[in-house]
């Protein structure tokens, strides 16, 4: 049996770092946490994506929270995913408690009370931050992909972006977009048919049943203007913290696809947005994924592809992401290959699939001569978890099952007025308050095929009898004849003969 100065030793040899850090608590052995043992993430390693996992009940989100106020604390700003509606407490400080002192003096570390620069961003029509992007924002690959489109729907996205574009049709929100699908194959049939190709009605009513599909989950709120500008999460306030921006999505945990849409568009806009970075000492922007199997369930492989490209290459923008959810295997091969922290809480073996995910579990993380790894996993306390992170050079970290650091702000959402007060003074909210909508393809559209039809109208009032009287003397072949100069002149011959 290992002494606890040798695990010591292990743990403050693999967990050294030169850089800026953040401590996630003190490392445990055989149940015990070892005073100043402190588990420690590089800060300049935030950027190498990360999950947090474990059973109901167990504390992810509150190690969420923590890990959410210490890179606010170095100035790094923070987007979190409140879907069960918990994290809004972090813009005020914690009341502090016996069992928290006693806590963090276990760990070898002061605890301070804090609140914490916050901004409430919000999907619906709850009060916040108004979140919105342009159909024209997505763009036609993206907007596929969510809709799950066959290919020759795609192709037919691909058209109708290009006759947009070329037509000068801003595509805002979803109403425009299913304009023009219909006035592909309706008032406009000849001339799309003519530039761009005939366009089949069957796969146009495909796409429009789809689209009708994700306004039922809430979409028609999200697209549309003012768009939201992505440098605005990147906020830092007078005290130099980040700001850490809360979507508030109680109300669409029911509707996956919404949740799924934006998580897709705000990625991409980021990726498409920041200047590439490399490696630093800090990352730009860290997010925080709350019920990540929500997008993994009901992703198509077409934007489940689209993930992990995103996933892989958004780390060189200096972006950061953290899946939460209860087991790893929710997390598709290929992301979980790409995390550097791993934080997972206790698992609960009630079934032989629940010892068969523990297993997989535990092949996840690397061997420890300290841990039986399949045992800790089922025997972790609220608040513990088994961490491996990476060192400043990139390498894993010793496992650590880790007696974790308490929040410093309030562990309880704010009250309604809490709520109201801290809106209130959000410069954010005045700047994206406004639904603006103004004249795009819809109403352009709409104006072209009143003035057809008006057109139309009036060239069927015109009177027609002139015309037809002129038409039916040029094609009777009896009088071409008797009006003819070579007739007449046959008369007139024979007029002469017979007055002679």
């Amino acid at each position: 049996m290992a002494s606890k100065e040798e695990f010591f030793d292990h743990i403050e040899k693999g967990y050294a770092t030169k850089g800026d850090h953040l401590i996630m608590g003190a490392a445990m052995l055989e149940g015990e946490a070892v005073t100043n043992a402190h588990v420690k993430v590089p800060l300049k390693t935030m950027n190498r994506h990360g999950l947090i996992a474990g059973a109901t009940g167990t504390g992810k989100t509150k190690t969420l929270q923590v890990l959410a106020e210490n890179l606010s604390d170095k100035g790094v700003p923070v987007l979190l995913m409140d879907l069960k509606g918990d994290l809004s407490g972090i813009a005020q400080p914690s009341p502090g408690h016996a069992k928290i002192d006693e806590r963090h003096a276990k760990i070898g570390l002061p605890f301070e009370a804090k609140s914490f620069p916050v901004e409430i961003l919000s999907l619906s029509e709850q009060d916040g931050v108004k979140l919105r992007a342009t159909v024209s924002e997505f763009g036609p690959v993206l907007l596929s992909r969510i809709l799950d489109l066959t290919a020759t729907q795609e192709g037919i996205v691909a058209v109708v972006f290009k006759y947009c574009d070329d037509n000068k049709l801003p595509l805002l929100d979803l109403k425009d977009f299913k304009k023009v699908l219909q006035y592909a194959t309706g008032g406009g049939k000849a001339e799309f048919s003519k530039d761009y190709g005939r366009i089949s009605t069957s796969s146009t009513g495909a796409i429009l049943r789809k689209i009708i599909e994700l306004e039922q989950q809430g979409a028609d709120l999200f697209f549309g203007e003012k768009s939201f500008e992505v440098d605005d999460l990147t906020r830092v306030d007078e005290n130099g913290r980040g700001y850490i921006n809360i979507i508030r999505l109680t109300d669409i945990q029911d509707r996956p696809k919404l949740f799924s849409t934006f998580m897709l568009s705000l990625l991409a806009e980021i990726y498409a947005t920041f200047p590439e970075q490399g490696d630093s000492d800090r990352p730009e922007l860290i997010l925080f994924i709350d019920e990540a199997h929500l997008i993994f369930n009901e992703a198509s492989k077409a934007l489940l592809d689209q993930i992990e490209s995103i996933v892989k290459l958004i780390r060189s923008k200096g972006i950061g992401l953290y899946f939460v959810t209860q087991n790893p295997t929710d997390v598709p091969d290929a992301v979980l290959s790409q995390l550097g922290l791993k934080v997972q809480h206790a698992l609960r073996a009630f079934t032989a699939k629940d010892r068969k995910a523990i297993k997989l579990t535990a092949e996840n993380y690397p061997d420890s001569d300290f841990y039986d790894t399949n045992e800790v996993l089922t025997s972790l306390g609220i608040g513990e978890a088994l961490v491996s992170a990476l060192d400043e050079k990139g390498r894993p970290t010793p496992l650590a099952a880790t007696l974790l650091r308490a929040p410093m702000s309030r562990m309880d959402v704010l009250t309604d007025n809490e709520l109201k007060a801290l809106i209130k003074k959000s410069d954010l909210v005045k700047k994206y308050g406004e639904n603006i909508d103004r004249e795009s393809a819809y109403e352009i559209l709409n104006e072209k095929i009143d003035k057809a039809e008006k057109e139309a109208a009036k060239e069927k009032a015109k009177p027609k009898t002139t015309s037809r009287r002129r038409t039916s003397t040029r094609q009777n072949p009896v009088i071409k004849v008797l009006t003819s100069a070579t007739f007449i002149r046959g008369v007139l011959g024979v007029l002469k003969k017979v007055i002679r």
